[in-house]
């Protein structure tokens, strides 16, 4: 039997931190919890979570400035959960790092789906068959099943989830037009929401990382009122 994942939940609000601990455990994850940031630091002391569930509304140190420290250094899932105001500090988020956020109030099943989604995405592990399914394209050589992206002199390119599974989308359908629906169906598994800024955070996260690692590259376009267009031709890696 797998060990199960570990969730650190911080969010300054009694009520939902606990309803939030007992949905997660109810459904045999183990769970941390954190009311700030100093608390959040003081159980990453000890413990490495598989995902974090980060309230924007934080005293002290907030969700968006938590949500960059995090993604400086580490790709562990981040879902954030944010009001239904906020749609800029939304947006702001998915600029930060985050990989998924869930509107209050929330439903459980949402929750728990949003959840589920980026653990599987996660912890994608390699496939069985003998042949890895690694593809090359302009300067970069991608790994689907070991889920890594490398230049072709061998340096790693660091990509959060949110940010690989894009990528895997988008060098599965090369020069060929994709809208956002289709890309939020694709990468999260759901029907896209009408103001969803997922999609064009990911994309502007993933052209800043590639453009770094290979100059001028431009592989992701946007076509105007359609959606996002991968330019680079696509080859089984040798």
């Amino acid at each position: 039997m797998s060990t199960p994942a570990t969730i650190l939940v911080v969010e300054d609000d009694a009520d939902i931190r606990g309803l939030v601990a007992d949905l997660l455990r109810g459904e045999a994850y183990r769970v941390e919890l954190a009311e700030d940031a100093v608390a959040m630091d003081a159980v990453l002391m000890r413990v490495h979570p598989d995902l974090v569930i980060l309230d924007l509304m934080l005293p002290g140190e907030d969700g968006l400035a938590i949500c960059r420290r995090l993604r400086s250094h580490d790709t562990l899932p981040i879902l954030m959960l944010t009001a239904k105001s906020d749609e800029i500090d939304r947006v702001l988020g998915l600029e930060m790092g985050a990989d998924d956020y869930v509107v209050k109030p929330f439903g459980p099943r949402e929750l728990l789906a949003r959840v589920r989604a980026l653990l599987r995405r996660a912890s994608a592990a390699p496939s069985a068959a003998p042949a890895t399914r690694r593809l090359a394209f302009d300067r970069f050589v991608v790994d689907l099943d070991a889920r890594q992206l490398t230049r072709d002199d061998g340096e790693a390119v660091t990509l959060t989830t949110g940010e690989f599974d894009l990528l895997s989308c988008l060098v599965q359908a090369p020069r060929r037009v994709l809208t956002r629906d289709q890309i939020l169906d694709r990468i999260r598994g759901r029907g896209a929401d009408p103001y969803d800024r997922t999609v064009d955070m990911l994309v502007s996260r993933l052209r800043k990382k590639l453009d770094a690692a290979s100059p001028g590259c431009n592989l992701v376009t946007t076509v105007r009122n359609n959606g996002y267009l991968f330019t680079a031709a696509v080859k089984p890696a040798l």
